[in-house]
């Protein structure tokens, strides 16, 4: 598909270079300074001839000036230009980036919203992002607690940005931090648009699974008066959206591969072959003990309402050669999730005490009564006996709020001399808790088979799934946890031109920089005292307030899953358990929570140089960036063996050096050849800097031990590109990169036991834990500790193309295209190594991703068409073999948008917005590396679900 869809676009791209001259567009939009967006437009020569020009709008202006800055930067940079004033083209600023080559979309699992981003094969928490300049760090959802350095770009409305530029080479100005890249947000400020401006959006939201429709409301205001200007916008958007379908929980397995341990494999189990009903239905047992059962058996329904405001504003003063403003940004996303699921609980299925009851701890084996192995995939379905089933909920609120206050100055002292300072703080602070309430039916009998449907498979019993009194095995846990997040910097940029020898021309800049961030991560368990107020209700109790009609409406749950269940609803767990009541101070878990704080004092000088070689210009730009990072680290640590959690302190320090040096070359007036090398830094995550030993999943007997001492991960670049801007408005490009990674942070195993690690009995879940709920000191345990070792090299290249189509005949004129393409090679953390010792080739990211956007733009109508694909990869919580010769691949997906938009009059527009039209099935599934039954993946399948189509109806003006 890749190569048939860059087959066809390069054709087309030749054709219309050679076609009728299109008509002439500005492309004199000067480049804007790399991190703080204040600087003035050249004034043009004197003698210069008067441009044609047509005024162009909408869209294709956008990326008209877009295209003008990446044209005239000397490294490799790409931006994304608000329409105008307000006017974004996307309804998310991360979704706008997935255009950009090179950039991967990581989605909100709950809202399927775009979240973070992946540059260049290297993880999310590579990317530095920037508010005018200054490192900012905000957190939402499920990465709530996971200490992750990064930025979620679901807290933001699109309509609060103007613009926002993407740096991909090294530069000496820039944030270090950044070994993928530098994205840079930039706020909008009053004199962008010298004028009264009011803009205004109206619309509704509606989710064909949740069947709901939301409002979705957008104000600017934009004046100027003299010297004085002011801005202020506000947005409110609401959305609620429904996700379905089958979940594995984590992944399959065999008797034979999980039978000795769960360190053997995702799971425990082994299928009870003595009891007198088990019947193999002709197969051997070595067949059966092989063939692969998943580690639950369960449908997944959930919805997620979300509500996000925000404000942006701006005084601005300027005037001569003085140019202050006060910027602030302010934003609030809450999120509400409802999630049930019904299953058969699979995992640490033994039986080592017949006289226990049926289907419960120690007589929870499964008994094979008539079974199939589909040889394809070695998928063992048929009916079973002693089958436990699971119905369980979990209601979670989250809230992230975020504030950012900058004072931003540019003080042209003299002609060619400007000094430019900034003063910033920022402030995030996210919160998250849940309540997970189950209830169990024990020694079924059950039927399950996939058919040709992993997304919604089978299962059949003759148990009644609605009544109350089949119910027992009642459990409950619940969790709070709270990340913060401040930045405070200081900026002072000084910015001279100069001359050279030989009609050469410089341009110097040095500057110093300050940056202060904390941040702190607190978590709570409340779930014993939760327990306790569970267990004196007693299961009659608990019976008694379950329902069988589900508390999520709307649900697609296919032919062959219960469409009623006994549940609970979101009024009783929270009325009974309040999270808030139960996860006070008093539940503070030490083990889990600490605070950083890393003081970085930086300075830089760079300068660049233009002039001409072989009568074709040259422009280079070379520096270096000096920083000294000074690490404070606040935890708790384990006084000796089973003894209290006392505060501890942790310090470190480290200095870096990083030369930049780019250049670009015009090789003919519409082609430029680029070229960058610079070295760069990434520090490594928090959670394995600051955090003690803990146990990530309590479903997993896997503990991880923070270690402060970590350095950050450098890495050598370099990048190379030829551009080919054939026409107005139009390029094809083709960019080489690759970086060399020294002192990568690494993970290394050590065998142990709970009993050595000093965790309480709760740090597992109860698959775990006796009735007493007691882990034995004796369960084998993996310890992951963190280094810093080896060297890796992650290469690739990116093609992009871009054109108007304004040579065709009417009504086809106003069409037109971009499309990029990323190769990477394989690229991950460690070695993927089967039981047999083999090497396989893995990738942490997807090898390639493309996208491809088509738009129309004529008169009052206006259409585009977007489809953003990745392929596949290795899934992040399983980067290596776990034991059962199963690699966990996150399938490849791809998303088509549409836009639909007319001016009513040349102030208001009417507009459609259609998102992942497709409906896309976003799934894992787990593939055999050694080869057999099938690569899984249509059939292995995990976490399989459908997020709906989301059609967006309304209105947009100015006054």
């Amino acid at each position: 598909m890749n190569k048939k869809l860059l087959a066809t676009l390069l054709p087309v791209a030749l054709a219309a270079a050679y076609g009728n001259q299109a008509l002439a567009q500005d492309a004199s939009a000067p480049a804007a300074p790399t991190t703080v967006p204040t600087a003035e437009p050249a004034p043009p020569p004197a003698d210069a001839p008067a441009a044609t020009t047509v005024v162009v709008t909408g869209f294709r202006s956008s990326l008209q000036k877009a295209l003008n800055l990446k044209q005239q930067a000397i490294g490799v940079r790409d931006s994304i230009v608000a329409e105008d004033i307000g006017k974004f083209p996307e309804a998310n600023v991360a979704e706008s980036l997935q255009r950009v080559p090179g950039v991967i979309l990581n989605r909100d699992e709950s809202s399927a919203e775009g979240q973070r981003i992946s540059i260049r094969g290297l993880p999310t928490e590579y990317t530095v992002t920037t508010l005018n300049g200054a490192p900012v760090n905000t957190t939402s959802t499920s990465t709530i607690g996971s200490a992750a350095r990064g930025f979620n770009y679901d807290v933001f409305a699109s309509e609060l940005f103007g613009r926002v530029d993407f740096y991909k080479s090294p530069l000496a100005e820039l944030p270090e931090g950044g070994m993928g890249g530098v994205v840079d947000l930039q706020t909008p400020r009053p004199f962008d648009n010298p004028k009264r401006t009011v803009r205004y959006g109206v619309s509704a939201a509606y989710n064909t699974m949740s069947e709901k429709t939301d409002p979705n409301l957008f104000a600017l205001y934009s004046n100027t008066w003299g010297n004085w200007g002011f801005l202020a916008g506000a947005s409110h958007s609401k959305a609620v959206n429904n996700r379905s379908g089958f979940e594995a929980t984590g992944g399959y397995n065999s008797s034979r591969r999980g039978s000795a341990s769960p360190v053997l494999g995702n799971f425990a189990l082994q299928l009870d072959y003595d009891d007198p009903r088990a019947n193999l239905s002709g197969y051997t047992r070595d067949q059966v003990d092989n063939a692969l059962l998943p580690r639950i058996y369960r449908f997944y329904g959930s919805q997620n309402r979300r509500t996000r405001d925000g404000l942006v504003t701006s005084l601005q003063y300027k005037e001569g050669g003085l140019n202050i403003s006060l910027d602030g940004l302010a934003s609030q996303l809450k999120n509400s999730r409802d999630e049930l699921y019904y299953g058969i609980l699979i995992r640490n299925s033994k039986t080592t005490n017949r006289d226990a009851p049926a289907g419960q701890a120690g007589h929870n084996g499964l008994v094979p009564l008539d079974v199939h192995i589909d040889p394809a995939s070695n998928l063992l379905t048929g009916t079973f006996g002693n089958t436990s089933y699971s119905s369980g909920v979990t209601y979670g609120e989250d809230k992230t709020k975020f504030g950012y206050l900058a004072l931003n100055g540019r003080w042209e002292v003299k002609k060619g001399t400007v000094l430019t300072g900034q003063l910033s703080a920022n402030n995030s602070d996210a919160k998250s808790y849940q309540d997970t309430l189950s209830g169990q039916i024990f020694g079924v009998d059950s039927t399950i088979d996939y058919g040709s449907d992993h997304v919604y498979p089978s299962m059949s019993s003759n148990v009644d799934y609605t009544n109350p009194a089949n119910f027992t095995g009642f459990d409950i846990n619940t969790g709070w946890t709270r990340e913060t997040d401040k930045g405070r910097q200081a900026r002072l940029v000084l910015d001279q031109d100069y001359d050279l020898w030989g009609g050469w021309t410089g341009h110097f800049k040095g500057g110093l920089v300050y940056v202060d961030t904390t941040k702190t991560i607190e978590k709570r368990n409340g779930t014993t005292a939760m327990v306790a107020k569970l267990k004196s209700f007693g299961d009659a109790g608990l019976r008694s307030n379950m329902v069988s009609a589900l508390p999520i409406s709307n649900l697609d749950m296919g032919d062959g899953w219960p469409h009623q269940f006994g549940t609970f609803t979101r009024s009783y767990t929270y009325s009974t358990y309040d999270p808030l009541a139960y996860n006070t101070p008093a539940a503070f878990t030490p083990a889990q929570s600490f605070g950083a704080e890393e003081k970085v004092t930086t300075g830089f000088v760079q300068s660049d140089f233009k002039g001409e070689v072989l009568a074709r210009e040259l422009r280079i730009n070379a520096g270096v960036r000096w920083a000294q990072t000074k690490l404070g680290i606040d935890n708790y640590k384990k006084s000796g063996t089973g003894g209290a959690y006392l505060p501890n302190q942790e310090h470190g320090k480290y200095t870096n050096v990083l030369p930049a040096v780019s250049a670009a070359y015009d090789l003919t007036e519409d082609l430029i050849w680029r070229a960058s090398y610079g070295k760069t830094i990434s520090r490594a995550s928090l959670s394995i800097i600051a955090a003690q030993t803990v146990i990530p999943n309590p479903f997993d007997n896997t503990a991880t031990a923070g270690n402060p001492n970590l350095k950050p991960q450098q890495s050598k670049n370099l990048d190379t590109s030829l551009e080919w801007y054939f026409k107005p408005g139009s390029l094809l490009s083709a960019a080489y990169f690759k970086k060399e990674l020294t002192d990568a942070t690494v993970s290394s195993t050590t065998q142990t036991t709970f009993g050595a690690l000093g965790l309480p009995d709760t740090a597992l879940g109860a698959i775990f834990q006796d009735k007493n709920g007691h882990v034995d000191p004796n369960l084998p345990m993996t310890l992951r500790t963190y280094g810093n070792a080896g060297q890796q090299t992650l290469k690739g290249y990116e093609l992009a193309y871009q054109q108007d189509f304004n040579f065709l005949p009417d009504p086809f004129k106003g069409l037109g295209a971009l499309a990029s393409y990323t190769h990477i090679d394989p690229f991950n953390s460690q070695k993927w190594i089967t039981n047999a010792g083999k090497e396989i080739e893995v990738n942490s990211v997807p090898k390639y991703a493309y996208s491809f956007t088509t738009y129309y733009e004529r008169g009052p109508l206006a259409m585009r068409l977007s489809y953003n694909y990745k392929g596949r990869s290795l899934h992040g919580d399983n980067p290596k073999n776990n034991g059962d010769d199963l690699i966990r691949w996150r399938a490849a997906r791809g998303y088509l948008d549409g836009t639909i938009s007319y001016k009513l009059t040349e102030n208001l527009e009417l507009r459609l917005d259609a998102l992942n039209l497709t409906n896309t099935l976003s799934y894992d599934y787990f593939e055999d590396a050694t080869g057999q039954y099938g690569d899984g993946h249509r059939t292995r399948m995990d976490y399989a679900k459908y997020d709906g189509r989301t059609i967006k109806f309304g209105l947009r003006g100015k006054l």
